[in-house]
């Protein structure tokens, strides 16, 4: 048994282990693959932009977490195609249907893309090519594999032309037309080779190489080698459908005997079965054995004292009693009461969340769920569900309430949080005081509840659209408290604000408290949602492409929560599971500060900055760093000025200007650069305009900014043109033969003199 899926960076503990197994891999197959070339895939991963590619790695594993084989796909939206990197078994692995069951699912994902073709690169299958007879009898094995989907080197171009005398097998390129019949015209596979040998081979493959080779492309449509191994009419081109990875499913096995006979208490076991009896027919879903935790993990959300409380208390209950809360004193916490009777008032939110010797068990195993939940995420699972009852949410850190013990929200969310930041999205038709209460001071997780407003549903002291958090979580809760008639519509209205607002916070992480009581007709909500409406709200939420844990909360209608859940994770998985398609992932960041005074450390930062963006020659690195010490070593004498853009105190770019001498209001643009980790969010644009803004404030009325129009810098030009800036020259050959240099400008608006309040402070006077 094996399963095949996607591992989307090197940052997650599971993560690293199979990125260890993939490069082991590399080394005993591929030994002309380089070190540095094995090393970069962890980086290529979190850095799309390095050459210019979206790295998609897909593994096939075994249930001992063993790799057997992965493939390494890159995209290029521009152009539109994706380039076959890597595709390999592991020693004694290859047969069986392995590498048909790799290459399906890249076929897939390809498609998926809406990628014009697959591209990779063979070695040749001619013994006058390839004098060595092992590594032939290879070569032809792969090629006739290939020929299988109908993928087959283009002919009649120089692709395979040695780069150095003496080179031999040089490789084809294979094009897999992904079920189309016609080959691609020469005007496209002309942009693929030139993207290829640019970036793929950056440093290998000189200018008039590359040239020449593009230039050899000149059969219209191209010209695909005939078929040698396999029958036309027995090739497969067309592209097998790749099912979705199954939701992890961690089910609460104590939940039933929490089970309060007594009349109106509608939270009951049959809600849990209720909800599996919808969920087991369907087949998205992979059951997980709850695993056991430590009691650690509940003091890192709630109080010691209330935990060892709530555990004692229930013990104490009488067999087939319930103790109710009935005194609520105004607490002072240094002197609890001591009558138990009393105390559980002044640990409890409200009169009809009962002790009994059952409720601490059940809480308890909950809490196991959501951790084993969130542990399937670390282990690289997109979606963990975790099924558990009694809810959590209501749970606040000193107290319980709403039919909440524990905050298995909360905890899941804490236990993530020590891998990156952490978004929690309530969902649930009451407020999730809980989780607003644990992390109210804390930025490093958003909290975030949907919820009728307060005034007229429990828990009604919490929930207003006024709590944004205290202190370093200032700004880091948000409420969204609706009126009591709301239909789907009104609702995706509410949840496209919470969206955009996780969006900015730009998490690692995504914890969603579902409450199905926003459902049509529940007993203890006013709300309409449909189960169309739950799968719709699904999809909104998996659209943010996060690896996400959704955590059971309310939802007290029997006939409706299986199908209402289903929709919803049907929703959540397509749009999860469909992410990324080309575009980045977000495109806002959060809690960027602007920064104009450079600091003694700035040099080094700079440098490490310029260099990981994989996008400068070493030369140009030194430069940059160059410039930083001459402003600090000279001031403003020395022209240059700065922007550093950081995050959380963390450098995630620059930007580098000055004014042109002997001009009266004219500036250089030197230098924009942002941390692979920030790019393709707007952080960019944000330099730039800042950068703008400075420029006029001192009366700069024109900016010029130059770049290379090798094609590896279409982005860069783009960038700027999508932004008003104008080509004024190309300086043919500047940088060297086929490179041109390309001078743009953008004309700006003067402003008022009064206006200029930044200028005395930041010290720009252009120097004649």
């Amino acid at each position: 048994m094996l399963r095949i899926r996607r591992i989307y960076d090197d940052i997650l503990p599971r993560n690293k282990e199979v990125l260890r197994q993939v490069k082991d891999i590399l080394r005993t197959r591929f030994k002309e693959a380089s070190q540095e070339e094995i090393d970069e895939i962890g980086e290529k991963l979190r850095n799309p932009f390095k050459h210019q590619f979206r790295s998609i790695l897909f593994v096939a594993e075994n249930f001992h977490n063993r790799v057997l084989g992965f493939a390494f796909l890159l995209y290029e939206p521009k152009i539109n195609f994706c380039y076959l990197d890597w595709i390999a078994a592991a020693s004694g692995k290859s047969g069986g249907g392995l590498g048909s069951a790799i290459y399906d699912t890249i076929r897939q994902e390809a498609l998926d893309l809406k990628a014009k073709g697959l591209f990779f690169e063979c070695l040749p299958d001619d013994k006058d090519a390839c004098p060595d007879g092992a590594l032939l009898k290879e070569n032809r094995a792969r090629l006739r594999f290939y020929e299988r989907y109908g993928a087959r080197p283009i002919v009649n171009t120089a692709y395979e032309t040695p780069v150095n005398p003496g080179d031999t097998c040089m490789p084809h390129l294979v094009y897999d037309g992904l079920g189309q019949s016609k080959p691609p015209d020469s005007a496209y596979v002309r942009k693929v080779v030139g993207a290829v040998l640019e970036r793929k081979y950056a440093g290998y493959c000189p200018a008039e190489y590359v040239e020449k080779v593009v230039k050899s492309v000149r059969d219209n449509p191209v010209q695909l080698r005939p078929h040698q191994y396999v029958k036309p009419e027995a090739a497969q081109p067309q592209v097998k459908s790749r099912a979705l990875e199954q939701i992890g499913l961690v089910v609460t096995d104590h939940h039933a005997v929490h089970h309060v006979h007594e009349r109106g208490y509608v939270e009951s076991p049959v809600r849990v079965r209720s909800i599996m009896k919808e969920l087991e027919k369907s087949g998205i879903f992979a059951r997980i054995k709850p695993r056991n935790f430590p009691d650690r993990h509940l003091f890192t959300v709630h109080d010691d004292r209330f935990v060892r409380y709530l555990k004692r208390a229930c013990a104490e209950v009488p067999e087939g009693k319930s103790l109710y809360p009935y005194v609520f004193p105004i607490r002072n916490k240094t002197r609890p009461p001591k009558e138990p009777s009393v105390l559980s008032g002044y640990y409890c939110i409200d009169t009809f969340t009962p002790l009994n010797q059952n409720a601490y068990i059940a809480a308890r195993r909950g809490v196991d769920c959501a951790l084993t939940a969130a542990h399937e995420i670390l282990e690289g699972r997109r979606i963990a569900y975790a099924l558990v009852r009694p809810p959590g949410h209501h749970a606040e850190r000193h107290s319980f309430g709403g039919f909440c013990y524990f905050n298995n929200t909360a905890i899941a969310a804490q236990y993530l949080s020590d891998f990156g930041k952490v978004a929690v999205l309530d969902i649930d038709h009451h407020h999730g005081n809980g989780q607003q209460d644990i992390f109210y001071r804390r930025p490093d997780v958003l909290t975030i509840s949907i919820h009728g407003h307060p005034k007229f549903a429990y828990p009604y002291f919490s929930g207003f659209d006024d709590e944004h958090g205290d202190g370093d979580g200032s700004g880091f809760n948000l409420n969204f408290p609706l009126p009591e008639i709301v239909d789907g519509k009104k609702y995706r209205g509410a949840l496209a604000k919470a969206i955009h607002r996780i969006k900015q916070f730009d998490p690692y992480f995504l914890v969603v408290a579902l409450g199905l009581d926003t459902g049509k007709g529940d007993p203890t909500g006013s709300w309409s949602l449909t189960p169309k409406d739950f799968e719709a709200n699904g999809r909104m939420i998996g659209e943010l492409g996060l690896p996400t844990v959704v955590v059971q909360e309310g939802g007290y209608r029997n006939r409706t929560l299986g199908k209402n859940a289903l929709r919803f994770f049907n929703g959540l998985a397509e749009a999860v599971h469909g992410f990324p398609k080309g575009e980045p992932r977000l495109d806002i960041l959060h809690g960027v500060k602007f920064r104009y005074d450079l600091e003694p450390a700035d040099p080094e930062k700079i440098r490490r900055l310029v260099a990981v963006t994989g996008f400068f020659y070493p030369p140009e690195v030194d430069l940059a760093e160059e410039l930083v010490k001459e402003r600090l070593s000279k001031g403003p004498a020395s022209g240059y000025y700065f922007v550093l853009a950081e995050s959380y105190g963390r450098l995630a770019g620059y930007g580098c200007f000055g004014p042109i001498p002997c001009t009266d209001a004219s500036y250089d643009l030197y230098w924009i650069a942002v941390h692979p980790d920030f790019q393709g969010r707007g952080l960019g644009k944000r330099l730039l305009k800042e950068i703008e803004r400075l420029v006029q404030e001192t009366g700069g009325t024109r900016i010029y900014v130059e770049t290379s129009q090798r094609p590896q810098y279409a982005a860069t030009q783009a960038f700027y043109e999508n932004r008003g800036y104008r080509q004024e020259s190309v300086l043919e050959d500047f940088y060297g033969p086929g490179d041109a240099k390309v001078t743009y400008c953008k004309v700006l608006k003067s402003m008022p003199e009064q206006q200029n309040a930044r200028l005395k402070s930041y010290e720009i006077t252009p120097e004649l």
